[in-house]
């Protein structure tokens, strides 16, 4: 996973439908890499199945830049 990138990861989890028993999967947050390859992981969502599937984003999410926490506030303070 040391692969330079200083991109953040998806984490998805993968929920399985009833109607037709395939995997959907679900994004449910982001995961930075560390210096020395480790991972720090932020949820948004906590998968019920308890597992976790993390890995680049897919190529249409890596077109859009993730909102950094004073982009969050600025939309926040809009809706008030």
């Amino acid at each position: 996973m040391e692969n330079g990138s200083k991109l953040p990861l998806a984490v998805y989890t993968i929920v399985e439908r009833a109607k037709d028993k395939k995997g959907f999967w679900v994004r449910i947050g982001a995961a930075f890499r560390n210096h020395d390859g480790s991972l720090n992981v932020r949820l948004d969502a906590m998968p019920v199945n308890g597992t976790m599937h993390i890995r680049e984003p897919k190529y249409a999410e890596r077109e859009i830049p993730m909102p950094t926490d004073s982009d969050l506030a600025a939309i926040e303070g809009l809706a008030h």
